[in-house]
């Protein structure tokens, strides 16, 4: 038996298994489904088995046989293998557009001030930053890698952990030295509390409650007055101009604790099981921007 174009065979039959579908696997390739037919049907016959069970009804009229489904993630992981390999002689000569997608705060208080040296390190990279506070689909919105917080389990995604914050009041040094100076937790009844709420779904996110109770003050106190926002960066802004005490997280303070703009008026600190992972999908594990991202991210990470 002749062999088919095994590449064109293969990339045919690694579409048809993930859409179950002739016609989809077609629009995806470009092809028509007659041309997608005759390279199943090629390949069958040159492996001499079946790769799909064909019903004449039902919802799906395709689906896979048992040695087509143990044989599909290997040869997904080949692609990969490849389109990496394939991009990495593009980088000398062209662009790469990858994309990411960070929690907005994250990208402001974190990442975009140290994101050039990632693009001096790899300038044939052009990195897309999407901000976005919902989770995105990977696939159907085209991202490549994300960071999210969370607890490291995603559906469908691989999670590499990087950083986990501890939480602390801060506020404008104004605030803290003037007045009604900052000088034990009791003194917070004197001034606006700040309170994120862009992690209140989760309850093991700390509040203002939690860390009193953590730093051993046990006094009445209303602890739910104040401003209460649903972005964490925004909470932080209000507080360095002069507007209230945050519940400040390590990783969005930090810039402003060491250039003046934000002190922290008490030593206590409360830790978190909440942290953030950069996130992928499996088959873009050995992807070439995704292998280069997160080498960098590592070491920005461990140089902190």
């Amino acid at each position: 038996m002749r062999a088919p174009n095994n590449l064109n065979a293969l990339r045919a039959f690694e579409a048809v298994a993930r859409h179950l579908s002739y016609p989809a696997a077609a629009a995806e390739l470009n092809v028509t489904p007659a041309a997608i037919g005759q390279l199943i049907r090629g390949l069958e016959a040159y492996l001499d088995i079946e790769l799909f069970h064909r019903s004449s009804s039902g919802p799906s009229r395709l689906s896979l046989t048992d040695a087509a489904r143990a044989a599909l993630p290997d040869l997904q992981g080949g692609f990969d293998l490849l389109s990496s390999a394939v991009e990495r002689l593009r980088a000398s000569k062209s662009r790469i557009i990858f994309t990411v997608t960070v929690p907005p705060a994250f990208a402001e208080k974190w990442l975009l001030w140290r994101v050039g040296r990632f693009q001096g390190r790899h300038p044939y990279y052009d990195l897309r930053i999407e901000t976005s506070g919902h989770l995105v689909d990977f696939t159907s919105e085209r991202i490549d890698v994300g960071i999210r917080y969370g607890t490291g389990a995603w559906p469908d995604l691989m999670s590499t952990f990087l950083l986990r914050d501890e939480f602390f009041p801060v506020c404008s040094p104004a605030l803290a030295h003037g007045p009604n100076a900052l000088r034990r937790p009791s003194d917070l009844k004197n001034h606006p509390l700040i309170h994120d709420t862009s992690m209140s779904g989760f309850g093991v996110f700390p509040t203002w409650r939690s860390w009193l109770l953590h730093a051993g003050y046990r006094d009445s106190f209303e602890t739910d007055r104040g401003l209460q926002l649903n972005d964490s960066a925004m909470a932080i802004q209000t507080a360095i101009s002069g507007n209230g005490v945050a519940l400040g997280r390590t990783t969005l303070v930090e810039r402003d604790l060491a250039e003046g703009r934000l002190v922290k008026p008490f030593d206590h600190v409360q830790s978190c099981e909440l942290a953030y992972y950069l996130v992928y999908r499996k088959e873009r594990e050995q992807h070439a921007p995704v292998l280069a991202f997160k080498e960098w991210l590592l070491e920005e990470v461990g140089s902190n």
